[in-house]
């Protein structure tokens, strides 16, 4: 093996090493173990409620609400439709903003730039971290919200938006979908994060303003006035995944949500290297 090649796969093992020890902090916190208990309790919270009360939910709600007495499935899809606007964002907000400054704040990231880690595979390491907690705070909403779906109601065929009925192997797949193309959605906002925490050594402050863009940009999202920014807003799919319970599956604002994120992840990504490649780092 030649000194490139030796080169090359010491690197590898150091970077597989990292994101392994920052995927193992990450989900050794009690802050993450609350943030993700919180989020399953959002489908429980939702079933109970409806199984308690005597209404249908056709008065009004989320949408996929009324379909829950008929059909337990629809309560992975109704705490989809709550979760995404608010307690996604503020957990994925959390876990972002937290990312390069909460290691300045308890003054590890100097002792992790002395490691053969290097800038640029530190950023990819803790921002891989953040995407990893997007598909893991997704996937639990979608299945604690099918087993409590299944434990509280009927389950049997699902009836899609086209008026096709699909079994319950289906609609495993189309919940698939939809937890990848949520957490797709977060990918956007997770590089927004990272971006912001290269610029504080205080990780509240980089959370809250993570958190608030993302408030704002649902907010300019949900004006007319500006409807010619919405397609650039990287808020402006994220409920788009109702269009995936039609047959044939409709991957198209699938495709545009991707395009989307991605570059959103270009942007913040390189501003993110800009400004950690050239800070004095000091604790």
């Amino acid at each position: 093996m030649s000194p490139s090649e030796l080169r090359a796969a010491e690197g590898r093992s150091t970077g597989l090493a990292l994101l392994g020890s920052e995927l193992g902090v990450l989900f050794r916190r009690r802050r993450t173990w609350a943030m993700l208990a919180a989020l399953a309790a959002v489908p429980v919270l939702i079933a109970v409620a409806v199984r308690l009360s005597d209404s249908d939910g056709r008065g009004g709600g989320p949408p996929f609400l009324s379909s829950i007495t008929q059909n337990g499935l629809f309560v992975a899809l109704t705490a989809l439709v709550v979760s995404v606007p608010l307690f996604l964002p503020l957990t994925v907000g959390v876990v972002a903003g937290d990312t390069i400054a909460g290691e300045a704040s308890l003054g590890t990231l100097r002792y992790l730039l002395a490691a053969p880690a290097g800038r640029v595979r530190l950023l990819l390491v803790k921002y891989a971290g953040a995407a990893a907690f997007c598909l893991v705070a997704t996937l639990l909403i979608v299945i604690t919200g099918v087993l409590i779906g299944a434990a509280l109601f009927p389950v049997g065929p699902v009836t899609l938006l086209s008026g096709d009925t699909i079994g319950v192997d289906g609609f495993a797949l189309r919940a698939a979908l939809f937890a990848g193309y949520v957490t797709v959605s977060l990918l956007g906002l997770s590089a927004i994060g990272l971006f912001i925490s290269t610029l504080t050594t205080v990780p509240v402050g980089a959370m809250a303003a993570t958190i608030v863009l993302s408030a704002v940009s649902q907010i300019l999202d949900a004006l007319p006035q500006l409807e010619v920014i919405h397609p650039w807003l990287f808020t402006h799919h994220w409920l788009g995944f109702a269009d995936l319970l039609r047959t044939p599956v409709d991957l198209t604002v699938f495709g545009e949500n991707a395009l989307l994120q991605l570059g959103y992840i270009a942007v913040f990504g390189a501003l993110a290297y800009g400004r950690f490649a050239t800070k004095d780092v000091l604790s």
